[in-house]
């Protein structure tokens, strides 16, 4: 069976890879499977390690998006994958460590760039928008970076208005236009989130129905 490539898409920040594991979680591990946009970081092993900090991770040139379209078309034809990993602490691509992907009745790609990529949109069943209030947003982000990528909180309010914001206006809140639905916070509650999976289950059950 083909698979149904769920892309979700928004700020940093404002829910994503919440409300993809929790769509991964109501689908059931043994029919869907998960791919982050984040492994896809192009390598930055030849820069020096103290260099690697000041790069714009937040422009879509930052991401092989040809690697990411090469995986989506291949676990479509049934064939399992190895994605990359990124080391957010040396920002760069982890040695030796991949990500296996089996193909599963559902993917969902998770990224705050996704949208902003034709070919991928391309590839993507349905697609769907995260918001948060940016203040919101920006306090997530700290917490997140301080406590798993080892960050103060002064670097990260330094990148938010360097280039995490800037960007975001440039490149993300535009790419909105392509979603077919835009979940507020997180996804909400945990009813809402089955009630978003069970209008997800029946897109699904009529694009089997029409191919």
């Amino acid at each position: 069976m083909t698979p149904f490539l769920i892309g979700i898409a928004g700020g940093t920040a404002s829910g994503k890879s919440t409300l993809a594991r929790r769509l991964v979680q109501c689908a059931g591990s043994d029919r869907a499977a998960l791919i982050e946009l984040d492994w896809y970081y192009h390598c930055q092993a030849h820069l020096e390690v103290e260099q690697r900090p000041s790069a714009n991770y937040d422009h879509p040139d930052a991401l092989e998006f040809s690697l990411l379209v090469k995986h989506l078309k291949e676990l479509r034809a049934g064939t399992s994958v190895d994605c990359p990993t990124y080391d957010f602490a040396l920002h760069t691509r982890a040695i030796g460590r991949t990500q296996h992907v089996e193909p599963r009745s559902v993917v969902i790609v998770e990224g705050i760039l996704l949208f902003s990529n034709p070919e991928v949109r391309a590839l993507l069943d349905t697609k769907i928008f995260t918001i948060a209030p940016d203040d919101v947003r920006l306090n997530r982000r700290i917490e997140r970076d301080v406590r798993e990528r080892g960050r103060t909180r002064e670097s990260v309010k330094q990148q938010w208005e360097a280039s995490v914001h800037p960007m975001h206006m440039q490149f993300c809140e535009p790419s909105r236009v392509f979603a077919d639905r835009v979940v507020e916070n997180c996804g909400g509650t945990d009813v809402e989130v089955g009630a978003l999976w069970m209008q997800l289950s029946e897109e699904m059950a009529r694009s089997r129905v029409l191919s």
